[in-house]
């Protein structure tokens, strides 16, 4: 535009404007003045807001008392790319932004490295993230800035305590873990030799604490672990440790080894070659290995697990520990599906291959290997039908209470039979211990606030020599209720995350198809299907049921 000219002064740093009033024809407007600055060739350049309104107000009176003049302020201002870090307030991350270059040059990896440096970062700086911001920077915008976090820290890691590791399986887990030969197809009836340990046998060993590792923060501060410590070895029942090896556990009778909880005990176990009128009921303090088929009417009952290796026909079970039926077991149904004729109670988990007129209830899980109909299943785990991996078996007929998700090849039947699942009592057992623990807070809350006031009182004031002891009490006893409080508001925590999980991990699961007639309930939300689904998935989301197809 005539009147106006520009020329780089001070080292090429910095725009001086040049206006001549007497040849500026446009009236005086700073947003005109601007945008010349913006469209000259310093456009790029940080451009000064305040110039830009001086030169805009004396051209204004220069315009109205017509006086010819020459108007030059520095309007702009090179500036190079600018680089920050910012620590988080535990100094294990560094953040890096870099604003971009207005009209200068931007910044080598040299140069930030240099720069991180003087900011004491000296540990965990990555080259590769720092050129990556670089390049994000050229091709910004001038004045644009980016950022990224370029350094960590080590966190430390700490050390492990001992624990102990089973050396031989319990008999469940082989059952779930049928042996393979080669690349040979499984064959589900191959389950592995169901046996018992002699005694001497080595059945656990005891693994030595870790060191953990040191660690530091980004600005070189050296962090140190906590190693773990040596947890003392407890042989449980029937068990020992080694003679030659105070790490080894081995067993001390001929048995059933268990292994939970970290805890290795062997189980004294009672073996026979069936359960029928030939050889009475069996009640026995220990575990219970049938090779042979359990008949009608039979009893067993045994503080440890139940393993039948054959089939179980109208007979009742009850185990201290888990229930294992290598084959099928099946039993009469009444027409109102009430009674059932075979009776499956365990507070561990069940396992069948195939079953039809069961009532089971267990603590654990069900696990069933082919089908399961006809049946009542009451239960604080998952129930799974098929492969553990890759569930396919058939579910239909049944009436099954469960805690975690239910998974199957097929729910339901062609037929549109009945098959319900509640996912009620899982939940309002997690409600009702909320809220009993809820209570307990807000008492202990109460009454440690009170004597908290009491406490610093007493503090407050000089306490005569023979009441110092009883002062010293009545603080370890607020302490003690200080530590009280704390650990359950530790509990409640983590019963309200329990809570809300809770609706995670329940579910129906059908890898091949889900019929009608299939019912999932939680309290009073209820679904049904009322279509056939191929593989379908019933989620609860958002206080209700929903469907999702499988993929």
């Amino acid at each position: 535009m005539d009147g106006v000219s520009f020329k780089l002064e001070n080292e090429n740093k910095d725009v001086l404007m040049t206006v001549s009033s007497s040849a500026f024809k446009t009236k005086a407007d700073a947003d005109v003045i601007y945008n010349l600055v913006k469209e000259s060739d310093f456009g790029n350049f940080a451009i000064i807001d305040e110039a830009i309104a001086n030169v805009t107000a004396q051209l204004k009176v220069a315009q109205q008392t017509n006086k010819s003049t020459e108007i030059t302020d520095k309007v702009a201002v090179r500036k190079d790319a600018e680089v920050k870090f910012s620590l988080d307030t535990d100094e294990m991350t560094a953040t890096l932004s870099i604003t971009s270059p207005l009209g200068g040059e931007h910044l080598s990896l040299g140069e930030v490295q240099t720069q991180a440096k003087q900011a004491s970062i000296v540990r965990g700086l990555s080259r590769k993230r720092i050129r990556s911001l670089l390049q994000e920077a050229k091709q910004a915008a001038p004045g644009e800035t980016v950022e990224g976090t370029v350094a960590k820290g080590l966190p430390v890691k700490q050390g492990k305590n001992s624990r102990i590791i089973p050396l031989v399986p319990n008999a469940l887990e082989r059952i779930l873990r049928p042996q393979t030969s080669g690349t040979e197809k499984v064959d589900m009836r191959n389950l592995g030799e169901i046996i018992c340990v002699k005694a001497e046998t080595p059945i656990a060993r005891r693994l030595p604490p870790t060191s953990g590792r040191n660690g530091y923060t980004v600005t070189g501060t050296p962090l140190e672990c906590t190693p773990g410590e040596w947890v003392s070895f407890k042989p449980g029942a029937g068990t020992k440790i080694s003679a030659s090896d105070d790490n080894l556990l081995v067993a001390e009778i001929n048995g059933m080894p268990k292994f939970k909880n970290e805890q290795m005990w062997v189980d004294d176990t009672f073996i026979c070659k069936g359960c029928n009128v030939g050889t009475g009921n069996i009640n026995y303090d220990g575990a219970v290995l049938v090779n042979g088929d359990v008949t009608e009417k039979m009893k067993i009952i045994a503080t440890g697990d139940v393993t039948i290796n054959g089939f179980v026909d109208s007979a009742s079970i009850q185990a201290g520990g888990d229930i294992i039926i290598t084959e099928g077991a099946m039993g009469k149904v009444n027409e109102a599906h009430t009674e059932f004729g075979t009776s499956l109670v365990a507070q561990g988990s069940v396992h069948v291959q195939h079953g039809q007129g069961l009532d089971i209830m267990c603590n654990g899980n069900v696990t069933v290997g082919r089908q399961l109909a006809y049946s009542r299943i009451v239960c604080r785990g998952s129930v799974i039908v098929g492969p553990i991996e890759q569930p396919n078996g058939n579910l239909f007929a049944c009436d099954i209470q469960s805690q975690d998700a239910v998974r199957a090849g097929t729910l339901g039947a062609v037929s549109g039979s009945a098959l319900t699942i509640d996912f009620s009592s899982g939940f309002n057992l997690l409600s009702e211990k909320k809220e009993q623990i809820d209570e307990m807070v807000m008492q202990i809350q109460r009454n440690f606030r009170r004597h908290e006031d009491k406490i610093a009182f007493i503090k407050s004031k000089k306490i005569p020599a023979e009441l110092s002891e009883k002062v010293l009490e009545a603080v370890e006893l607020y302490k003690n209720e200080k530590h009280l409080m704390e650990w359950l508001e530790a509990k409640a925590h983590k019963i309200k995350e329990a809570k809300e999980a809770y609706t995670d991990f329940i579910g129906l699961f059908a890898s091949q198809r889900l019929y009608p007639g299939v019912v999932v309930k939680l309290n009073n939300r209820t679904w049904k299907a009322e279509r056939e689904y191929p593989k379908a998935k019933i989620h609860f989301s958002e206080h209700q049921w929903q469907y999702e197809p499988l993929y």
